[in-house]
């Protein structure tokens, strides 16, 4: 375990104390409170990230690995992501979420459980061996997802927090998870790539409005609550800045729950699809929402801790 994660406040139970990261306030001023646990968890010794690429992560909180699957791998998923949104049966399914305007296929959840492929990329240790090593522990699936973003109409997603709402919604104790975007297609600067804010990991946003019964109905095709405001926004693009994920098919994005990400839409012929993974510590296991009546159902957010293996 790394120095920065022996000097957290793990220790502090995860379902007893104060919490830590209060958010959906129904009243006040929200505000922008410093992160009190790590970014990284493991050290050098723990897999494939040396001392430097640590710190990178630890400082960023995001780490883009080109060419982490190679081209010939690239095919055979993008083959898949066809696959999966051909499918008719998949069409009603309620881990398909369909874009708000042209009724087209945007994300594909719990795809690990649907497609034998993808649930071996999971697995993969250059996957899995870097999220064991920046968590520290053994991963669990908490999320894996498809997205697409086609030419054209693709919409994006506004400013936000993951942790927020897996914080509120789904029970997740604390920022000790970590996701895995695996391009597709050619990220440009220009075809609706992710936009994250370096260093805004370590500042957690408080966002108002209280969750409405089944919130993620609504929000998986526009959030409106758990997003902070453009004030906060703006003060932390000052402070921190905004980067972009680009680069050729088959790189990779890991990046921490926490950090502050959003992307553009995309009227650009060129279409942008990514395989989506989340890993959580299995010592980061959810408990009672924190701002919400009841849990999302486990194909968002995951509540089986099951060790993932390779």
């Amino acid at each position: 375990m790394s120095d920065e994660a022996d000097a957290s406040l793990r220790g502090e139970p995860a379902n007893g104390g104060p919490d830590a990261y209060p958010t959906r306030l129904s009243a006040g001023e929200p505000q922008l409170l410093d992160r009190p646990d790590p970014t990284v968890w493991g050290s050098e010794a723990d897999g494939p990230f040396d001392g430097d690429g640590l710190a990178v992560h630890a400082g960023n909180g995001y780490t883009i690995l080109e060419g982490l699957i190679t081209p010939a791998e690239v095919q055979a998923y993008w083959q898949e992501l066809v696959r999966l949104s051909s499918d008719r049966s998949l069409k009603s399914d309620e881990r398909a979420v369909t874009e708000k305007s042209s009724g087209e296929v945007r994300s594909i959840f719990e795809v690990h459980r649907i497609s034998e492929l993808i649930n071996g990329l999971a697995r993969d240790p250059r996957i899995l061996d870097r999220a064991q090593q920046l968590l520290g522990s053994e991963v669990y699936l908490h999320q894996t997802r498809v997205n697409y973003m086609p030419g054209f109409r693709g919409n994006g997603f506004y400013w936000h927090s993951d942790f927020e709402t897996w914080h509120a919604e789904d029970g997740m104790p604390r920022p000790r998870a970590v996701s895995c975007s695996i391009a597709l297609t050619d990220n440009y600067p220009y075809n609706g790539g992710l936009m994250v804010m370096p260093g805004s990991h370590r500042t957690y946003v408080q966002c108002l409005g209280e969750t409405p019964e089944d919130h993620y109905k609504a929000s998986l095709k526009e959030q409106e609550i758990g997003v902070p405001r453009e004030d906060d926004i703006t003060k932390l693009a000052a402070s921190c800045g905004i980067d972009q994920f680009t680069g050729p098919a088959g790189s990779a994005l890991f990046f921490d729950a926490n950090i502050m990400h959003g992307s553009g839409n995309n009227i650009t012929p060129y279409p942008r699809s990514n395989i989506f993974l989340v890993f959580s510590s299995v010592e980061n296991a959810p408990v009672e929402p924190f701002a919400a009546s009841s849990p999302r159902p486990g194909f968002i957010g995951a509540r089986d801790v099951t060790p993932l293996r390779r």
